[in-house]
């Protein structure tokens, strides 16, 4: 038996059992999920083929539009804060000259390890209309800015997106910090020569650099935010209305509560054809040469 012989059964013995798992895992409910959608199913009794009529009645249920809306809102708030500000906390962490690295590196990574549930209560109560926290720091302030930040049309999604992006930020931080660790110090070393400035140095080198991590963390972000159930789930139901439902929080409704498992079906498989289609753009638009060093 060739070298080469047996590295390819080494491959199959590594690479089939994952492949098994993640088929009968993933890709047979996906599968048994589109197979749904073309029924009228109550989820006990005998299904009857209705071919795309529930998609067709998900294009016109006004539920349908503002779940795609909220969903790119969630999706938004997470790629802004998550990446945005966790970029800003790690290049701070990453500096030699910041005391106490440690405990900001734990700080930030404890919401992450807390119930989903126990956070979206902490945030009812700031968000709370009558004495909650954000109210009261703006009341403190002589600023005329109070709102029911869960109650209302404009600030109800966007409120709920950020207790979501809170949480997990601690995540894709250190993602972005563990990235900056590994570039070597030479590369700094070379650019302080150079008179280059702090902000400078980490635009031109740092930046570039990340752009596998920040593909990565796209992905999650993005995902993520079309994915979002919990939150909205605990601090609103959904509401008032309508005005905080997403994809996953149709297909709740229509499966558990309304016992239509085959419009349920097609909400789900509109989240996936979504997700699939931003992670092919996102790896459409960064799939760019390695830079090695």
């Amino acid at each position: 038996m060739t070298a080469k012989t047996k590295n390819r059964i080494a491959l199959l013995i590594f690479t089939v059992p994952t492949l098994l798992f993640f088929t009968v895992i993933v890709m047979v409910p996906i599968l048994q999920t589109f197979q749904k959608s073309f029924f009228d199913w109550n989820g006990l009794g005998a299904a009857t083929y209705i071919g795309m009529e529930n998609y067709v009645r998900l294009l016109d249920d006004p539920d349908f539009w503002v779940s795609l809306k909220n969903g790119l809102i969630f999706a938004f708030v997470l790629v802004v804060y998550q990446i945005g500000v966790g970029t800003l906390l790690a290049i701070a962490m990453s500096s030699r000259s910041l005391r106490g690295r440690k405990f900001f590196k734990t700080s930030y990574f404890i919401p992450v390890v807390l119930s989903g549930v126990v956070v979206s209560q902490l945030w009812i109560a700031i968000y709370n209309a009558d004495g909650g926290l954000l109210n009261s720091i703006f009341a403190l302030l002589g600023i005329p800015y109070e709102q029911a930040w869960l109650s209302g049309e404009n600030t109800s999604i966007w409120a709920i997106a950020f207790t979501n992006a809170w949480q997990n930020m601690g995540i894709h931080l250190v993602l972005i910090y563990t990235a900056i660790k590994s570039i070597p110090e030479h590369l700094y070393e070379a650019a302080r020569i150079d008179g280059a400035s702090s902000w400078r140095t980490h635009w031109n080198i740092t930046i570039p650099l990340l752009s596998e991590t920040y593909k990565f963390s796209l992905i999650l972000a993005i995902t993520g935010g079309l994915n979002a159930f919990q939150n909205m789930f605990v601090m609103t139901n959904g509401g008032p209305g309508n005005i905080s439902y997403t994809f996953t929080f149709m297909m709740y409704k229509a499966a558990f509560r309304s016992n239509e498992y085959g419009y349920g079906s097609a909400a789900a498989m509109i989240l996936v054809i979504e997700c699939l289609l931003f992670t092919v753009l996102i790896n459409k638009l960064m799939n760019k040469d390695k830079i090695s060093y």
